[in-house]
């Protein structure tokens, strides 16, 4: 058996691993990212290719170096077809949007973090962690068939939605979040759609529900010509059939006809809140495996990028004797930066689960695009006395479905207020999580849908 000793191993190269592997090279650290992919397919992963707060990426790996592959930055608005009441509601999305074309971004980051110094080592397939004690020590598998071991002082876990990893680790002596269930996640596929005449909707994120509550399919344009169809739904509910309802709808859709059909790729991803805490001793959890994704609408690449760049910077600190509290303030600072919102949107997708599909349907129909936009991305909104008239004379019919979601806004702000008190060290993590369980129970009883957690 081969054995590397590395201060950093980080396991997976999307978007969170290749930005934690960046940032600690940076910062001084010898860093390996093993990949289960070979090198050629390193990069290529499922996602919607939508990226919202584009402006705004850490400098761990510089925006000129991936800014080639936002292929469509006129994105400015999302558009919602709600074929059941006739209505295509336009809705303005706040921020730097941009569709990019995944591959060509995958393979940017991979070099971006080849070039602050990390080492990638592709056909490695982890299997299994090491572990003295409390403390994760490294990882164990195969790398082209033949075993190896990685030594290191953190294992950085970028594996994406349910990692083997966290089955593999003994959490038990640790504050890392063990409360993970299929449940809390999507299941999403996408395909990629080239189609003969340019779309007339090309400044736009399409949305359109399905027929059942907690799932949506999207198009979203990385070209006029070239569109990113895709659809997921909540492990929640009844399976849907992916594949057949996605060429069902597309075959509907004029736009389509006489398409072709380039790449298909299908996912799971959290649509749940951030983990309470994504660190153990020697161990970090990034991205979709610490449940760094906006459970609304499926978005994660910023937050993943952030969340990896906030781990090394951790990590570089903690590097000598990398305990819970020497790592936490990784824990704090996506709390405050990201956390504590999708903790609150995350409030709206429990809602979604209980609440009847043609009810939310009518009542989005009849609401101001520009309010579920604040809901949509701050988990929060207002209305002026004039507008609230307008919006309840359209909305007669629907008023037993507004008082559930006031009643829902009012306990997510609740809840993002509690997580800008999250604790500083993992002594104060009990009682917060306490508090918090508290207001939960809450939301339960208000909206009538079964525990998430």
């Amino acid at each position: 058996m081969t054995t590397h000793e590395y201060d950093v191993v980080v396991v997976g190269a999307g978007t969170a691993g290749c930005y934690a592997a960046a940032s600690a090279a940076r910062d001084g650290l010898n860093v390996v990212v093993v990949e289960r992919k070979d090198e050629q397919e390193a990069g290529h992963i499922a996602c919607g290719d939508a990226l919202k707060g584009a402006d705004t990426f850490p400098e761990a790996i510089p925006k000129s170096r991936i800014e080639d592959s936002f292929t469509n930055t006129g994105v400015d608005h999302g558009r919602f077809e709600l074929p059941q009441h006739d209505t295509v509601l336009d809705i303005p999305v706040p921020g730097e949007l941009a569709v990019i074309d995944r591959y060509a971004f995958g393979r940017r980051i991979i070099e971006g973090a080849e070039a602050a110094g990390a080492d990638f080592h592709y056909d490695t397939v982890v299997q299994d962690v090491l572990q003295d004690g409390a403390r994760i020590t490294g990882v164990r598998g195969t790398r082209k068939g033949d075993p190896v071991t990685y030594e290191a002082a953190v294992t950085v876990d970028a594996a994406g939605a349910l990692s083997i990893l966290q089955d593999k680790a003994d959490f038990d002596d640790a504050t890392f979040d063990t409360n993970v269930s299929y449940s809390q996640f999507c299941s999403a596929y996408r395909e990629i759609v080239e189609v003969p005449e340019e779309v007339e909707w090309d400044d736009a994120l399409v949305f359109k529900p399905t027929q059942r509550a907690a799932g949506y399919l999207w198009y979203f344009p990385r070209t006029s010509t070239t569109i990113n169809a895709g659809l997921g739904f909540q492990m929640t509910e009844e399976p849907m059939k992916l594949v057949q309802d996605l060429q069902a709808d597309l075959q509907r859709r004029p736009e389509f006809e006489g398409a072709e059909v380039t790449d298909k790729l299908g996912a799971a991803l959290p649509t749940r809140r951030p983990y309470d805490s994504a660190v153990a001793p020697g161990f970090v959890a990034v991205g979709d495996a610490a449940g760094h994704v906006n459970p609304t609408t499926g978005g994660g690449i910023a937050g993943a990028a952030y969340a990896g760049t906030y781990a090394a910077e951790a990590i570089a600190d903690a590097v000598d004797d990398p305990t819970e509290a020497a790592l936490w303030e990784y824990n704090e600072r996506v709390m405050d930066h990201f956390g504590g919102r999708y903790a609150g949107l995350d409030v709206y997708n429990v809602l979604s689960t209980a609440i009847d599909v043609d009810d939310l349907m009518g009542l989005l129909a009849s609401l101001p695009g520009e309010k579920l936009a604040e809901a949509l991305y701050s988990g929060s909104t207002s209305m002026g006395l004039g507008l609230k008239i307008k919006s309840a004379i359209k909305s007669f019919g629907y008023w037993g479905t507004i008082l559930d979601f006031y009643r829902t806004k009012q306990l997510a702000e609740d809840l993002m207020n509690r997580y800008e008190a999250y604790p500083s060290d993992p002594s104060g993590l009990a009682a917060w999580q306490g508090e918090r369980d508290d207001l939960m129970e809450r939301v339960y009883e208000t909206t009538g849908a079964d525990p998430k957690y």
